[in-house]
Protein backbone atom coordinates (compact mmCIF):
# COMPACT_ATOMS: atom_id res chain seq x y z
CA UNK A 1 0.00 0.00 0.00
CA UNK A 2 1.74 3.27 -0.92
CA UNK A 3 -0.33 6.84 -0.80
CA UNK A 4 1.35 9.99 -2.41
CA UNK A 5 0.12 13.33 -1.37
CA UNK A 6 0.21 16.43 -3.65
CA UNK A 7 -1.10 19.87 -4.62
CA UNK A 8 0.00 22.29 -1.75
CA UNK A 9 1.21 25.45 -1.83
CA UNK A 10 1.15 28.81 -1.45
CA UNK A 11 -1.82 30.65 -1.41
CA UNK A 12 -3.52 33.86 -0.39
CA UNK A 13 -6.99 33.27 1.81
CA UNK A 14 -10.23 33.14 -0.40
CA UNK A 15 -8.39 30.98 -2.77
CA UNK A 16 -8.46 27.52 -4.12
CA UNK A 17 -6.45 24.50 -3.93
CA UNK A 18 -6.92 20.65 -4.47
CA UNK A 19 -4.62 18.06 -3.18
CA UNK A 20 -4.51 14.46 -4.59
CA UNK A 21 -4.08 11.45 -3.54
CA UNK A 22 -2.48 8.97 -5.50
CA UNK A 23 -2.74 5.37 -4.22
CA UNK A 24 -0.85 1.94 -5.40
CA UNK A 25 -0.86 -1.54 -4.24
CA UNK A 26 -4.88 -1.37 -3.51
CA UNK A 27 -7.86 -1.02 -5.17
CA UNK A 28 -10.34 2.17 -3.37
CA UNK A 29 -13.14 0.09 -3.64
CA UNK A 30 -12.35 -1.31 -0.17
CA UNK A 31 -11.13 1.09 1.65
CA UNK A 32 -11.38 4.56 3.29
CA UNK A 33 -9.34 7.38 2.44
CA UNK A 34 -8.87 10.70 4.83
CA UNK A 35 -6.95 13.34 4.55
CA UNK A 36 -5.77 14.70 8.38
CA UNK A 37 -3.68 18.15 9.18
CA UNK A 38 -1.20 19.18 11.18
CA UNK A 39 -0.18 22.51 12.15
CA UNK A 40 2.94 23.66 14.01
CA UNK A 41 2.20 22.80 17.63
CA UNK A 42 -1.41 21.09 17.04
CA UNK A 43 -2.43 17.65 16.92
CA UNK A 44 -2.92 15.95 13.72
CA UNK A 45 -7.41 16.54 13.31
CA UNK A 46 -9.73 15.05 10.42
CA UNK A 47 -10.29 17.22 7.43
CA UNK A 48 -12.25 14.87 5.49
CA UNK A 49 -12.95 11.25 4.46
CA UNK A 50 -14.69 8.90 2.51
CA UNK A 51 -14.99 5.11 1.48
CA UNK A 52 -13.86 4.56 -2.13
CA UNK A 53 -16.83 2.02 -2.36
CA UNK A 54 -19.54 4.74 -3.02
CA UNK A 55 -19.07 5.99 0.67
CA UNK A 56 -20.55 9.12 2.22
CA UNK A 57 -18.11 12.19 2.54
CA UNK A 58 -17.46 13.61 5.96
CA UNK A 59 -16.37 17.01 6.57
CA UNK A 60 -15.14 18.18 9.86
CA UNK A 61 -17.30 21.12 10.88
CA UNK A 62 -14.56 23.92 10.24
CA UNK A 63 -14.11 22.61 6.44
CA UNK A 64 -17.67 21.85 5.70
CA UNK A 65 -19.38 24.45 3.23
CA UNK A 66 -15.65 24.64 1.56
CA UNK A 67 -13.85 21.33 1.09
CA UNK A 68 -15.02 18.55 -0.76
CA UNK A 69 -13.28 15.32 -1.20
CA UNK A 70 -14.13 13.09 -4.33
CA UNK A 71 -12.48 9.56 -5.71
CA UNK A 72 -11.85 8.55 -8.82
CA UNK A 73 -11.44 4.68 -8.55
CA UNK A 74 -10.45 4.95 -12.32
CA UNK A 75 -7.34 6.60 -11.42
CA UNK A 76 -7.43 5.40 -7.81
CA UNK A 77 -6.89 8.63 -6.85
CA UNK A 78 -8.85 10.62 -3.87
CA UNK A 79 -8.90 14.77 -4.14
CA UNK A 80 -9.34 17.16 -2.10
CA UNK A 81 -10.81 20.45 -3.40
CA UNK A 82 -10.61 23.32 -0.71
CA UNK A 83 -12.18 26.85 -1.74
CA UNK A 84 -12.36 30.00 0.66
CA UNK A 85 -9.18 29.15 2.11
CA UNK A 86 -8.18 30.83 5.42
CA UNK A 87 -4.78 31.78 7.03
CA UNK A 88 -6.12 28.70 9.91
CA UNK A 89 -5.93 26.13 7.16
CA UNK A 90 -2.43 26.30 6.65
CA UNK A 91 -0.86 22.71 8.06
CA UNK A 92 0.90 19.52 6.40
CA UNK A 93 -2.17 17.82 4.92
CA UNK A 94 -1.80 14.13 4.89
CA UNK A 95 -3.64 11.56 2.99
CA UNK A 96 -4.32 7.94 5.14
CA UNK A 97 -6.10 4.60 4.10
CA UNK A 98 -8.10 2.49 5.38
CA UNK A 99 -9.32 -1.18 5.32
CA UNK A 100 -12.74 -0.94 5.79
CA UNK A 101 -15.76 1.50 6.74
CA UNK A 102 -15.99 3.47 9.88
CA UNK A 103 -18.31 5.99 8.62
CA UNK A 104 -18.04 9.11 10.51
CA UNK A 105 -15.31 7.75 12.86
CA UNK A 106 -13.02 8.07 9.72
CA UNK A 107 -12.51 11.69 11.40
CA UNK A 108 -10.98 10.82 14.37
CA UNK A 109 -7.09 10.04 14.14
CA UNK A 110 -7.66 7.64 16.54
CA UNK A 111 -9.26 5.28 14.25
CA UNK A 112 -6.13 5.05 11.91
CA UNK A 113 -3.56 3.14 14.03
CA UNK A 114 -3.75 0.62 11.68
CA UNK A 115 -3.94 3.05 8.64
CA UNK A 116 -1.49 3.56 6.22
CA UNK A 117 0.04 6.94 5.23
CA UNK A 118 1.50 9.33 2.51
CA UNK A 119 3.80 11.68 3.27
CA UNK A 120 2.25 14.97 3.72
CA UNK A 121 2.00 18.52 1.21
CA UNK A 122 2.75 21.94 2.60
CA UNK A 123 -0.70 23.91 2.79
CA UNK A 124 0.60 27.57 3.53
CA UNK A 125 -2.61 30.45 3.43
CA UNK A 126 -1.42 33.93 3.60
CA UNK A 127 -3.81 36.81 4.97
Amino acid sequence: VQLQAFGGGLVQAGDSLRLSCAASGFTLDYYTIGWFRQAPGKEREGVSCIHGGNGSPHYADSVKGRFTISSDNVKNTVYLQMNSLKPEDTAVYYCGALEGRIGVLCLSPRKWEHGYWGQGTQVTVSS
